[in-house]
């Protein structure tokens, strides 16, 4: 294997010629010449350079001979010496680019990363989330990247998240368990008949969002532009508005008439289109039994279909948070 002798500051030949040196007691320049297989003088230039870097020296005699200086300390202190004249390297690119950008202002690649990869993206989802210290607001639709990790990840303590689910997509088990994880820890969950676009802000500092609409795997941007994250906060906050809340806590033991807790609930999700099998698994039912509920609360309320269920349902109260107080 090739040594990178540049990273230590010498060129190729001083390294072949130390790597010759470290092997052999002593040896005179001609010597080192012909084991490297070059001239005389450009041997003598190499150990001259080794020399210089403290790594060989020369010993006494009528023929003068070199010596390997011991290659752990003699190394180890001169890629020190490289490693602060690179520091000092960074710096000044610090304060060059600080230079540039106040003159020019920010690059465009500096505002969103491009993530081609479809690997990158759930790598990139998880660096941001578990960066977040306080808000991460979510919108999901379909379609959903298979195999991501992304929304499976629970938030960091502390850490609020508020989602919004489009309806139609929000029956397979990805969502619902991303859901049932986000509001388990405190998180708030609405639904909505449509959703603009997939997307996921951090803290309102970065958003994460798909590069086309309709096919999220095709890579995302990372948005770290001011203005633009506080317009897509600004959109979030227009659809959160719009949106119904909805509660996953699962109850039990309730009593089946038709403005029970367990029958408003399952009414509130058949309200914003959830389908039955969808509503049985979040309240851990069967479809026969939520069917049961809707069909019992339509012989109350005196209705024949979903539709009619679902108005006559809102006007007696049975859908808003307040009613779930009352006997």
């Amino acid at each position: 294997m090739e040594i990178p002798w540049s990273a230590t500051g010498l060129d190729p030949l001083a390294g072949r010629v130390l790597e010759y040196l470290v092997a052999v007691r002593s040896a005179d320049r001609d010597e080192a010449a012909s084991a490297v297989g070059v001239s005389p003088a450009e041997a003598e230039r190499a150990l001259r350079h080794l020399a210089d870097s403290a790594l060989a020296s020369q010993i006494g005699g009528a023929a003068p001979r070199w010596t390997a200086a011991p290659p752990r300390p003699s190394l180890g202190a001169l890629l020190a010496r490289r490693r602060a004249e690179l520091a000092r390297v960074e710096d000044l690119v610090e304060r060059l680019s600080e230079a540039h950008e106040a003159v020019s202002g920010p690059r465009a690649t500096d505002m969103v990363e491009v993530l081609k990869s479809q690997d990158e993206v759930p790598a990139r989802y998880h660096q941001l989330l578990m960066g977040s210290s306080s808000e991460v607001l979510h919108l999901a639709k379909p379609p959903y990247v298979t195999g991501a990790s992304t929304g499976v990840v629970g938030v960091p303590p502390g850490v609020q998240m508020r989602s919004v689910y489009e309806t139609d997509g929000f029956t397979d088990a990805v969502s619902l368990r991303t859901a049932l994880r986000g509001t388990g820890q405190g998180g708030k969950l609405r639904l909505t008949s449509q959703i603009p676009v997939k997307l996921v802000i951090f803290d309102r500092a970065a958003a994460l969002l798909p590069i086309w609409a309709d096919r999220p795997a095709s890579g995302s941007l990372v948005v770290h532009s001011p203005a633009l994250v506080t317009a897509l906060a600004a959109l979030f906050e227009s659809v959160w508005e719009r949106a119904e809340p909805l509660s996953l806590t699962r109850r039990h033991g309730l009593p089946a008439s038709g403005r029970d807790l367990r029958t408003r609930e399952i009414l509130r999700m058949m309200a914003v289109g959830m389908k039955d099998e969808t509503i049985a698994r979040i309240l851990n039912l069967s479809r026969r039994t939520v069917q049961q509920h809707i069909t019992d609360a339509g012989a109350v309320l005196g209705a024949r279909t979903r539709f009619q269920i679902a108005v006559l349902a809102a006007k007696q109260g049975w859908l808003s948070d307040q009613a779930e107080a009352s006997p």
